[in-house]
């Protein structure tokens, strides 16, 4: 898949492509629906397969105080998700204040248009583009049968009685849901970053656990879960604990995962934890022989999690 960053870097090998737009975070499984049709139809009459966004994402840029920033992707994961999805094209179009008054017209004629000469454009059910939210449905219909384009509107997608969305899943994220986050999304929720120190109390607990500092804003609730971590291109399997460590009362949120017979140092170095379920709350024991007990008992449950897990 070539990565082509603003639009005046795009190659005239792209016109007569077929595209979709949108933010796609979370390459979710309502995202991957899209792509799938999308890459048929296109292979069928022989053109390239596109996909458009806009980089940062436009909400940083119009609602900068709204913090922190709820994203399940980060850019970089994006990227790597579309690519084992046989598109052939991912454009990103830099965002910002003075782009962000661009009009839907001034969007399809300079880019859809002018730029890539789209045969078809395939949009989710609920997508809006451009100032004031004028891209819709109707407004792409008009164009294409003005400039030559046929649109097609994707039906939500459900898994069950849900519909998928950015929305939804960012917030089951939040509370915790891992299990169901992992229907949504088709995959694990994850989360990456570089093992840093700590207070070394897992330790002298008997529990050695390494603390991450997350790549990502959006992480779970507070509380114990089983998980699979990656490093090095290796599985492990162990328990991660999100939250502020009531019995000791250390007051700043930490997450801290305790990685199942690994005994190697690993500080300063990149993992990933693919949250897998909730085993429990963040609970405040009474003294650190019953936290001991119960750390036991999490990890129990855990490795019956996990080994249950395809």
């Amino acid at each position: 898949m070539d990565v082509i960053r603003g639009i005046e870097n795009i190659p005239e090998g792209m016109k007569g492509a077929f595209v979709t737009i949108g933010n796609f975070d979370g390459v979710h499984l309502g995202h991957r629906f899209i792509f799938r049709r999308l890459v048929e139809a296109a292979r069928r009459e022989g053109r390239p397969a596109v996909a458009i966004s806009f980089d940062p994402h436009p909400k940083m840029v119009l609602h900068p105080e709204r913090r922190p920033f709820y994203l399940i992707t980060s850019p970089e994961e994006k990227i790597r998700l579309l690519a084992g999805l046989e598109i052939d094209a991912f454009i990103l179009i830099p965002f910002s204040v003075e782009y962000a008054r661009t009009t839907a017209e001034e969007f399809v004629r300079g880019i859809l248009w002018e730029r890539l000469r789209i045969r078809r454009i395939l949009i989710g059910h609920d997508y809006t583009f451009g100032r004031g939210r004028g891209g819709n449905e109707v407004f792409l219909t008009e164009a294409g049968r003005r400039l030559g384009f046929e649109v097609e509107v994707m039906n939500a997608f459900c898994v069950g009685d849900t519909v998928i969305s950015s929305t939804k899943i960012r917030e089951a994220i939040l509370a915790g849901e891992v299990r169901f986050v992992a229907t949504l999304l088709g995959r694990p929720y994850n989360l990456s970053g570089r093992v840093i120190s700590g207070n070394h109390r897992g330790v002298r607990l008997g529990f050695p656990t390494a603390n991450i500092a997350p790549d990502k804003e959006l992480v779970p609730a507070r509380g114990v879960y089983a998980v699979r971590l990656l490093r090095e291109g290796k599985r492990h399997d162990g328990v991660v604990n999100i939250g502020f460590n009531p019995t000791f009362a250390d007051g700043k949120r930490s997450v801290e995962v305790h990685i199942f017979d690994f005994h190697e140092d690993i500080y300063g170095e990149p993992i990933e934890i693919l949250f897998i379920e909730r085993i429990r709350d963040e609970v405040r024991f009474e003294s650190p022989e019953k936290l001991i007990a119960q750390i036991d008992r999490d990890i129990a449950r855990a490795r019956e999690i996990l080994k249950s897990e395809k």
